[in-house]
């Protein structure tokens, strides 16, 4: 009986190690999706007042503004 046994075939080390890498770069890619979505999330916050003392401004584009005067003084 001991004759009839056939040696069980194991995966070679470097299929092993693209299965990791693999496996890898798909847990980094939903962390990297988390983020993002985390990123938008808090994003999409509205601020609802906020005092400036100065405000420096490179680059602006609004699409609907509202300005509302207040009667008090912020200072």
């Amino acid at each position: 009986m001991a004759d009839k046994l056939t040696p069980t075939p194991r995966a070679s080390p470097a299929v092993s190690m693209l299965a990791f890498a693999a496996g890898a770069i798909a847990l980094g890619a939903v962390a990297v999706g988390a983020v993002a979505i985390g990123q938008m999330a808090i994003g999409r916050l509205a601020v609802k007042r906020m005092r400036i003392g100065a405000l420096e401004v490179d680059e602006l584009t609004v699409r609907r503004l509202n300005v509302v005067g207040e009667e008090k003084p912020w200072r």
